[in-house]
């Protein structure tokens, strides 16, 4: 499985068999059991993850102290604090396992290495990150254009899996609103019978 998670997201075919096997033994299998934490606030990021089993989110406390969810993480996606990580900065979120999980860690140290070392693994690391922050743009932009409705369909189409898995007090929160708003939603477009 290791191998096919990332293979998924490096492409892994493109690569040496040399850079192949180099990328693969690079990674170390951790468990993250549900409620943990990642990363927590004030920590600096020294690793990423790509999650294999089960479900993630990030989110910061607000003014009011509120939880508010950033993003969720589902197979086979990476999980990074993209600012801590590049810049060694303490970082303002907690990225928390919101179910067991399973998930191959790769440390900064080992990460700059492939990245000096080989051309593709290089290239597909900035195309991730240029992904990213594009998704955050568009998603800090939809909660100032977007209806409700709309942002939650979106997340419906881009992201089942995380209707289905997360809570709702955890997605209302990243879409913007209220869970009580998001249940209305839900009911309505459910033809009332939510």
């Amino acid at each position: 499985m290791k191998d096919n998670i990332l293979y998924e997201n490096f492409s892994l075919e493109n690569y040496s068999d040399e850079e192949r096997q180099l990328i693969l033994s690079s990674f170390k299998k951790i468990n993250f059991k549900k409620g943990e934490f990642l990363l927590k606030e004030g920590q600096k990021a020294n690793a990423y993850w790509m999650v294999q089993e089960g479900f993630v989110r990030s989110y910061l406390i607000d003014f009011e102290g509120n939880d508010v969810s950033t993003y969720f993480y589902s197979p086979p996606d990476v999980v990074i604090d993209w600012p801590s990580f590049f810049m060694h900065t303490p970082t303002k979120e907690y990225i928390q396992a919101l179910t067991d999980c399973v998930c191959w860690e790769l440390d900064f140290e080992t990460f700059q290495q492939l990245f000096h070392s080989i051309e593709e693994f290089r290239e597909r690391g900035r195309a991730r990150l240029v992904k990213s922050y594009f998704d955050l743009k568009r998603h800090s932009t939809s909660l100032i254009t977007d209806q409700a409705k709309e942002r939650y369909l979106r997340l419906v189409e881009e992201k089942p899996e995380i209707i289905q898995n997360v809570s709702l007090k955890h997605i209302a929160s990243y879409l913007g609103m209220k869970a009580p708003s998001l249940s209305r939603i839900r009911k309505e477009m459910s033809g009332g019978n939510s």
